[in-house]
């Protein structure tokens, strides 16, 4: 199946690892989208592509939490990783970045890019009853969604820069400003959205729309 094909199932890659997270509500957050066929894995796994069809996703989604900066520690599997990592973008395979793989890779300029954000250091609030506001009506991820309110950790970081199109803000000052913005990373579409801790948000149903209208729009079927 081609990129940006209008048939089947949009095949997606969870890439995990690094950070500790409710994994039955995540999982059911994603089998309850019936359009999505979702694969997850760590990102050894990823990167490793035994089967070698890396290729054949159309959607990477980014739950992970490295720190380390790719390829610095040397070893095979590092390596393995940042020459996954180091071709991200070079086709219209989307991409999109959840939670907290906003803040992966904080002194490596090649993520930074690819969403848009600075983030060598950052504050982290639990538990925060957000307001969640649609900043762009018009964009086909929000259109026909209507503002609210969920319980989710959230970060004090910079802005996304302006090459970046916000979609949904909030004005919690215990928040970045913006919660999901779209982008391009060389020939691919980005979506990058900070909500996404635990069961509070996997279980709310504007979070698991926003999450698979993220996933078509990315896959360029939207």
């Amino acid at each position: 199946m081609s990129m940006g094909s209008t048939e089947g199932k949009i095949k997606t890659a969870v890439i995990t690892g690094k950070h500790p997270f409710d994994v039955p509500a995540f999982h059911a957050a994603f089998r309850s989208l019936t359009e999505i066929d979702f694969y997850p894995q760590h990102m050894e796994d990823f990167a490793a592509d035994i089967g070698e069809r890396r290729a054949e996703y159309d959607v990477l989604l980014f739950f992970n939490f490295h720190q380390e900066t790719p390829g610095s520690s040397g070893s095979p599997a590092d390596e393995a990783s940042k020459a996954a990592l180091d071709t991200l973008g070079d086709s219209e395979q989307g991409i999109f970045i959840l939670h907290h793989a906003l803040l992966a890779y904080p002194d490596w300029p090649p993520w930074a890019r690819l969403v848009g954000l600075q983030a060598p250091s950052w504050r982290v609030h639990m538990d925060i009853n957000l307001s969640i506001q649609v900043a762009n009506r018009n964009h086909p991820i929000t259109e026909g969604l209507n503002d609210w309110t969920m319980q989710d950790e959230t970060y004090i970081v910079g802005e996304p820069d302006g090459d970046s199109e916000i979609l949904l803000i909030t004005e919690d000052p215990k928040s970045m400003r913006s919660i999901a913005w779209t982008r391009r990373y060389k020939h691919a579409r980005v979506f990058c959205f900070q909500s996404g801790h635990d069961h509070n948000a996997y279980e709310n149903p504007n979070f698991r729309r926003v999450i698979s209208r993220g996933i078509q729009w990315a896959a360029g079927r939207l």
